[in-house]
C-alpha cells in the first residue's frame, strides 16, 4: 500500500475544501466557527483511497492570509501540492504566497486544479489556465497537469483522481534512513482514552507500546494505540496522517509544534545553520539582526538572524548562509526545510533548509569563516556530514548519543557513517611507523591523514585535532626531559592537567595509547616519558648516584636521612640539595631504594633479607606465626624508631597484618 500526503494550496474561498470534499466524501472543516463562517480556519483532514494499493491523506489548509501560519503547520509533511485556483477569480495573493511556501518547502510534485468551472466560459476559464501556466513556469510544476473541475457538478473530477494516481506513481518513497519523527499539528483528549495527538509521521515508524518522548519538553510518554486517517492499525509509517493514544500525558500540557520521538533519542535547539532564500518579490533584503517568524515542522517560534555572508544581508532573490538563533527551543534536523516570515506585518519572505541543528554562535570574523564549512555541509554525504560536525566540536569531540541527536539517523544508518567516515583514520594507523621515523628526523609528531574522524574510546575527535594533542603530548614531554634531565619522565597526571584538563579522558588515553603505538611515548605506571629517552648522568652525577645506594646499603635497616646520606656521600664537596634529591629519586624510580614512610628509605637488599628473616621466624611459631614489636626490634636488631614504620610498611605490602598489639606473618 502507497500512502502519500497532498497538500492543497489557494486563496481563500477558492473551493479547496468543497473540492476534498467531492473527491472524498468528508467535510474537512471540523469547527464550529469553520461552518458558521464558511471558510477554513485550521488544518483539515480527509483521505482518498484511488484503488490498486494506493491512498491519498489530503491536508486541507486556510487560504486566508491571517491563518497562513496554520497553513504552515500542516504543509511541512506534504508529498505534493494540490494548487487550487478558482476559475471565476485567477490568482490571487494567497495563491502566490502558498506558491511560494511550497516551493521554499522543497516540495517536488503536485499538480493545479482549476476549480468553479461551471460558473465561467471557456474564454474566461482559457485566461484563468494560462495564467495559472505563468505562474508556475520555471517551478516544480512546470510541466503539470492543469486539470479544469467542478465540485458541485462532478465535472473534471475523475480526470482529476486519474492525475493523482499518476502523482502518487511520481512521489519517491520516504528515506528510512531517519527514526521516527511527528510534529504534532492537534492534541487533544478524547474520553476513554485520554491524551491524542495528530502529525504527519514525516519520518520511520510507531508501533503500540512504544516508549516516545514530547519534545521540546523531555515528558516520556508510551503509545496506548494508533489510527490512520479512523482506522486502528498497530503501526503507522512515514508518510502517513496518524493519531496517537498516548499514557503519561495530559493533553492540556502538548502543543503544536512539538515533536514525537522515539525516547532518548533526538534533543531539542536554539541555534541552527541554514542555507536561506529570500522570495525575490520580498520588500527588502534580509539584515543581520532582524526579527523574523520560523516555521518549523509545526512549530512557528520567534528567531534572530545572524547573516554568514560579507556584507551581513541576503538579497531579495538571492541565497545565502544564516544561522537563526531561536527564542524557543525546536526539534531540528539536518536536510529539514523551514520558512521564515516577517515578524510584523506577517509576510512570507523566504526559507531554507537546516544544515547544522547545533551550531556555535559565531561574532566577528568567525560568521564570515564558518562559510567553507556550511558549503561543505551543502554538498555533505553521510559520513562527510558526520565528519564535519565532529570536527566543529574542536577538541571536545561528540559521543555517538550526540551524533544521533543532531542526525536523527538510525542506528544502522549511523553505524555505517561513522564506519566510514573513520575508515581513512584507521587507514592513516598504517602509516604510525611513518610517522614515528618522520618524528624522530624532524622533532615533531607527523599526522598520518586528515579530514577523517577518530573514534577515542567512545569520543569522536577530527583528526587532525587528534593529531594535534598528540605532537602536544610529546612536545611536552620533550620539554619536561629537556628541563629535568635526571627525572625518568612526566607524571601522567601532570601531563592531563597540563594538555588535556578541558578534554574527555577517554580522549586523553586514545592519545597516549597512540603515540605509545607510534613509538613516540612511553607509559610507565605513573610516568609518561618520551620513546628514546634514557638517562646520561655525567661522571660526578653518576659517582653520587653509586655512593648514596652504597651508604643506604650499608645501612640496611637503620637508613640515615636523606642530608646525613648526601653528607657522607658528597665527601664535603659542596652540591646543591635540590639536585642530589634527583638523584636520590632515580635510586627510588629504579627500585634500589623503597620508601618506607615519608622520612625513612632503606635499601631494598635489607627489605629483602628482612622478609626472608620473618618467614623463617614464622616457620619456627607454627601454627600461630605472630609477632609482637619487642620481639620484631630483636629480629631486625633495630630501634623502636625504626621498628614500628617498617612495621606499617609491612603491613601495606602484605607481608603481615595487624592482629590486636601483634603482627600475623602472612
Amino acid at each position: 500500500m502507497k500512502s502519500i500526503i497532498v497538500g492543497t494550496a489557494g486563496h481563500i474561498d477558492h473551493g479547496k475544501t468543497t473540492l476534498v470534499r467531492a473527491l472524498t466524501g468528508v467535510d474537512a472543516d471540523r469547527l464550529p466557527e469553520e461552518k458558521r463562517r464558511g471558510i477554513t480556519i485550521d488544518l483539515g483532514f480527509a483521505e482518498l483511497d484511488l484503488g490498486d494499493d494506493v491512498r491519498v491523506g489530503f491536508v486541507d489548509v486556510p487560504g486566508h492570509e491571517r491563518f497562513v501560519k496554520n497553513m504552515l503547520a500542516g504543509a511541512h509533511g506534504i508529498d505534493a501540492v494540490a494548487l487550487v485556483i478558482a476559475a471565476d477569480e485567477g490568482v490571487m495573493p494567497q495563491t502566490r504566497e502558498h506558491f511560494d511556501i511550497s516551493q521554499l518547502l522543497g516540495v517536488q510534485n503536485g499538480l493545479v486544479v482549476l476549480t468553479k468551472i461551471d460558473t465561467v466560459d471557456e474564454e474566461l476559464l482559457a485566461l484563468v489556465r494560462a495564467e495559472a501556466e505563468e505562474l508556475i513556469a520555471g517551478s516544480f510544476l512546470d510541466g503539470a497537469a492543469v486539470v479544469a473541475a467542478s465540485a458541485r457538478t462532478g465535472a473534471g473530477l475523475e480526470e482529476l483522481r486519474e492525475e493523482l494516481r499518476r502523482v502518487a506513481a511520481r512521489v519517491p518513497a520516504r528515506s528510512s534512513r531517519a527514526v521516527a519523527r511527528l510534529p504534532v499539528d492537534r492534541a487533544f483528549t478524547m474520553r476513554g482514552f485520554g491524551a491524542v495527538v495528530t502529525g504527519t509521521l514525516v519520518a520511520g515508524e510507531i508501533a503500540e507500546g512504544d516508549e516516545m518522548e514530547l519534545l521540546p519538553a523531555s515528558q516520556r510518554v508510551r503509545v496506548r494505540g494508533l489510527q490512520v486517517h479512523g482506522r486502528a492499525v498497530a503501526r503507522a509509517s512515514a508518510g502517513q496522517r496518524t493519531a496517537v493514544n498516548l499514557s503519561g500525558v495530559d493533553a492540556a500540557s502538548i502543543e503544536r509544534g512539538m515533536t514525537l520521538a522515539p525516547a532518548g533519542r533526538l534533543r531539542a535547539t536554539q541555534i541552527i545553520d541554514t542555507s536561506l532564500e529570500v522570495l525575490a518579490h520580498a520588500p527588502r533584503a534580509l539584515r543581520s539582526r532582524a526579527r523574523v517568524r520560523v516555521h518549523l515542522g509545526a512549530a512557528e517560534v520567534l528567531a534572530r538572524v545572524q547573516i554568514l555572508e560579507a556584507g551581513g544581508e541576503i538579497a531579495a532573490g538571492a541565497r545565502g548562509f544564516a544561522q537563526l538563533r531561536l527564542e524557543s527551543p525546536v526539534v531540528a534536523l539536518p536536510e529539514e526545510h523551514f520558512i521564515i516570515r516577517s515578524y510584523s506585518p506577517q509576510r512570507t519572505i523566504g526559507g531554507g533548509i537546516v544544515l547544522d541543528a547545533f551550531a556555535a554562535k559565531r561574532r566577528g570574523r568567525a560568521r564570515i569563516e564558518s562559510r567553507e564549512r556550511l558549503v561543505a555541509l551543502t554538498n555533505a554525504n553521510a559520513a562527510e556530514r558526520l565528519a564535519l560536525y565532529v570536527e566543529a566540536a574542536g577538541d571536545q569531540g561528540l559521543r555517538r548519543a550526540d551524533l544521533a541527536a543532531r542526525t536523527g539517523w538510525r542506528d544502522e544508518t549511523l553505524d555505517a557513517a561513522l564506519a566510514e567516515a573513520t575508515a581513512a583514520a584507521a587507514a592513516g594507523e598504517a602509516n604510525a611507523a611513518t610517522a614515528s621515523q618522520a618524528t624522530a628526523a624532524t622533532g615533531k609528531a607527523t599526522a598520518a591523514t586528515g579530514g577523517a574522524i577518530i573514534e577515542a574510546e567512545g569520543v569522536y575527535v577530527g583528526r587532525k585535532i587528534f593529531d594535534e594533542f598528540i605532537e602536544s603530548a610529546r612536545a611536552e614531554v620533550a620539554a619536561h626531559h629537556r628541563r629535568e634531565p635526571l627525572q625518568r619522565g612526566l607524571a601522567r597526571e601532570t601531563l592531563r592537567e597540563q594538555l588535556f584538563a578541558h578534554v574527555a579522558l577517554e580522549v586523553f588515553r586514545a592519545a597516549l595509547a597512540a603515540a605509545e603505538g607510534a613509538g613516540l611515548l612511553v607509559s610507565e605506571r605513573d610516568i609518561v616519558r618520551a620513546g628514546g629517552h634514557t638517562l646520561a648522568l655525567s661522571a660526578a652525577d653518576s659517582e653520587l648516584h653509586d655512593a648514596l645506594e652504597g651508604i643506604y646499603r650499608v645501612a640496611a635497616l637503620e637508613a640515615p636521612t636523606f642530608d646525613d646520606a648526601l653528607a657522607r656521600a658528597s665527601g664535603g664537596t659542596q652540591v646543591a640539595r635540590e639536585h642530589a634529591r634527583k638523584i636520590l629519586q632515580l635510586l627510588i624510580d629504579s627500585g634500589a631504594l623503597v620508601r618506607v614512610s615519608n622520612e625513612l628509605l632503606v635499601h631494598r637488599d635489607a627489605l629483602a633479607r628482612l622478609v626472608v628473616t620473618l618467614k623463617e621466624y614464622a616457620a619456627r611459631h607454627e601454627p600461630e606465626r605472630l609477632i609482637d614489636v619487642a620481639a620484631f626490634k630483636d629480629l631486625a636488631n633495630v630501634s623502636r624508631k625504626y621498628a614500628i614504620p617498617l612495621l606499617e610498611y609491612l603491613d601495606r605490602a602484605r607481608v603481615t597484618r595487624r592482629a590486636g598489639d601483634r603482627r600475623l606473618i602472612l
